[in-house]
């Protein structure tokens, strides 16, 4: 039926219920199935060969270790089909293959599969001139090939650097098409740096990457960021997904992933240009650049910079361009962020430029308030007692719209900075506490639609708060305890649970196993934010289709295909690359009111234990780093709550608990240290690691040989010889 048929959407739905059949069969159980790649594949007529490879990426994705046998003779075929120029069809499905096979290339497939590197970058051109969309889903075998624990790409790495600066800076080419490059970019930067250092790359990367960043919008139009509205935006900066901001996220993983004195000799006479330059959007680049580079090259410039970068960042803020102004603020919120403690010394210069910008802000203007907030928010929330000679009029910069008639976005941004001014001020807050409380609990029990967000900020500052000012939040903890589950009951909402968990959390300090009566419901809703898969964007299932050179009279129905395919991937190949999820957010937050309220309550916990533990160790395979790094954190959080169960309340039952947490957590942890791709998830599991070993002590060593694997674990990681700092690159080298 397949070799007959003609039209193209039952050709597809063929490949699927083939894919489907041999998912559940293999290749043993139905031997026919190779008889027909063979003969399509290798089919003298393009039509059938398309059909041929269709059928091939498919089966391919749904069982890809079938393969692995006939490994070499795939890629033979697939040098063959990538050279097919004339027809896009079969380059867009033998891509689909090569996407699929790269994760199980296996050493004895490099010589091969490095053969395919140049054919895959014409496939790509041309691919591009000929569906800008499919080109965006083809470059992810490129992608695969990049993480291919098999070296492939680096004896290509100038040619394929060179092609992914060509169609980055091609303003002609759509925006999607370049983003995706981009992203690839940024993917090549975290796992090639030091071929990238070795070869002498970093100098045609940067000059490219220069002036898509500093491209100026089309005639009488700002960047999405700079826009004002009252619809919600985001204070990152860097909103919509253009390339100018994803250029930003290449420098940014530059900075994360080379050598400061490597890359600051090259970075810094492009950023000092671009700094001086009389055109704004030039400056805005240079300032956006400043603040990713305090994300990687914080300790440089702490210990080297940070006077100057300061003076460059507040001579921003006066800019006679609000473009620029924007930039200065994001800017100066990444410094507060990224150069504790030292930036916290130039109080005297920064506060009083802050609150002469807010003030400056038209009323109405809520994204400049919101850039300005997020500004003073950072910086403020780390100053400690050094608030204190600016509390009067920060306090009433942020209670002023709260009291008179204002935007439910203002009144937001003004609950959310109270919260940071809470974290600096801690008992300096207390003659404003029954103000602050007033308002809180006005936005806490309002029924306005409008205000919801005002509501979720309220629940999340109640938490700072009852952090930040202890024991006179104690009377009102039973009240804001029922508040949260109330409010978790009548909103369905992944940002409200998030802040209600934290709340618990915060509210489990003040009361410790005087929480126990609320557990119940408390656990019951935690435990579904970690199940719930809401949010979750399916992964590529070897369902998408080229439609393109279909004759258009049978294209409706395959147009919906398509369009429904394109829709499915958008968050997936996009967005999935710099959108953060609401419900990964929940899954984070929850991850982390758990372990603490697991502390904080002691043996009160011990009922839910088991099934909360289950289901937090669950997360380390999320495909989100936040969540990950979060799961860790809390399975350390459980093993130290055991521990001190274990002295509170002594008996077998709870020692054998804690030894059987013990026994899961630390080797996930040396696991982790050892094939973990991302340092934060690495740096997070050291330190939980040593938050076991103190709080848990000889415990933690068991059994006899375990203190021997944690000292080789940390001789690998002295040696940079884990997976998260590249040791595969070192040894291409």
């Amino acid at each position: 039926a397949f070799q007959r048929e003609t039209e193209h959407s039952v050709s597809l739905s063929l490949a699927q219920l083939s894919g489907t059949i041999f998912r559940k069969e293999g290749l043993e159980a139905w031997p026919q199935i190779m008889q027909l790649l063979q003969h399509s594949t290798h089919s003298p007529h393009i039509p059938e060969r398309e059909m041929g490879l269709l059928l091939l990426s498919v089966v391919v994705t749904s069982r890809p270790e079938a393969f692995q046998p006939h490994h070499r003779e795939l890629l033979r075929l697939l040098n063959e089909t990538l050279g097919e120029v004339g027809s896009p069809g079969l380059l867009f499905y033998s891509l689909r293959t090569l996407t699929t096979m790269a994760p199980y290339l296996g050493t004895d497939d490099v010589p091969l599969a490095r053969i395919l590197v140049p054919k895959l970058i014409v496939a790509m051109q041309t691919l591009i001139s000929a569906d800008e969309a499919k080109a965006c889903e083809a470059v992810e075998a490129l992608d695969e090939l990049l993480e291919s624990e098999v070296p492939i790409i680096t004896s290509h790495l100038s040619e394929v650097l060179t092609f992914c600066l060509e169609v980055a800076r091609n303003v002609a080419l759509g925006d999607a098409i370049r983003v995706r490059i981009l992203c690839c970019l940024s993917f090549l930067v975290k796992v090639k740096s030091k071929a990238l250092l070795k070869n002498r790359l970093l100098p045609p990367l940067l000059h490219t990457l220069f002036p898509i960043m500093a491209a100026e919008p089309a005639l009488g139009q700002l960047d999405p960021e700079d826009q004002d509205s009252e619809e919600e935006e985001l204070e990152s900066g860097l909103v919509g997904e253009t390339p100018k901001h994803f250029a930003v996220q290449v420098v940014d993983m530059l900075a994360l992933h080379l050598p400061p004195e490597k890359l600051c000799p090259l970075l810094m006479p492009v950023l000092e240009e671009a700094l001086r330059s009389e055109r704004p959007y030039q400056r805005k680049a240079g300032l956006l650049v400043l603040a990713v580079l305090s994300d990687g090259a914080g300790d440089h410039i702490r210990q080297r910079l940070l006077p100057p970068l300061l003076q460059i960042v507040c001579k921003g803020l006066e800019d006679p361009s609000q473009v620029v102004r924007n930039a200065a603020l994001f800017a100066l919120g990444q410094f507060s962020e990224n150069l504790q403690p030292h930036i916290s010394s130039y109080a005297g210069d920064v506060m009083p430029l802050l609150l002469a910008y807010l003030k400056s802000v038209p009323p109405g203007h809520t994204n400049h308030l919101a850039k300005a907030c997020y500004a003073l928010e950072n910086f403020v929330e780390n100053l400690g007692p050094k608030v204190q000679p600016y509390l009067p009029e920060l306090m009433e910069c942020m209670l002023q719209p709260l009291r008179n008639p204002s935007s439910p976005r203002a009144k937001e941004l003004a609950v959310s900075a109270l919260g940071a001014i809470a974290t600096a001020a801690q008992a300096s807050l207390l003659p404003y506490f029954p103000t602050i409380m007033d308002h809180l609990r006005e936005f806490l029990l309002t029924g306005r639609e409008d205000l919801q967000p005002v509501q979720i900020q309220s629940l999340e500052t109640l938490g700072v708060l009852a952090r930040a000012v202890g024991e006179p939040m104690r009377p009102l903890a039973e009240e804001c305890c029922q508040l949260g589950l109330g409010l978790c009951d009548q909103v369905d909402d992944p940002d409200l649970r998030r802040c209600t968990y934290s709340l618990f959390a915060a509210l489990s300090g003040l009361m410790g196993e005087g929480l126990a009566p609320h557990l119940p419901q408390i656990t019951t809703l935690m435990l579904l934010s970690l199940r719930s898969t809401e949010g979750i964007v399916p992964q590529y299932d070897g369902s998408n289709s080229f439609l393109l050179f279909d004759d258009e009279s049978d294209g409706e129905e395959e147009e919906e295909l398509m369009d429904k395919d394109e829709e499915e991937e958008d968050d997936s190949e996009i967005s999935g690359y710099s959108v953060e999820n609401a419900f990964f957010d929940e899954k984070e937050d929850t991850c982390a009111a758990l372990g603490e309220i697991s502390v904080n309550t002691s043996v009160a916990f011990l009922p839910y234990m088991e099934s909360v533990f289950e289901e937090v160790f669950k997360l380390l395979e999320c495909p989100h780093l936040n969540v990950r790094k979060a799961a860790h954190e809390a399975l350390g959080q459980f093993c130290c709550a055991l521990h001190k169960a274990c002295q509170s309340c002594p008996s077998e039952p709870n020692t054998a608990a804690l030894q059987v947490a013990l026994a899961r957590v630390v080797p996930s942890y040396m696991q982790a240290v050892s094939s973990e791709r991302e340092r934060q998830v690495v740096m997070a599991v050291l330190e939980a690691l040593t938050g076991v070993l103190r709080g848990c002590g000889p415990l933690a060593l068991q059994p006899p040989g375990r203190l021997a694997e944690l000292c080789g674990m940390l001789k690998a990681v002295l040696q940079r010889k884990t997976a998260c700092q590249d040791p595969e690159e070192e040894e291409e080298e």
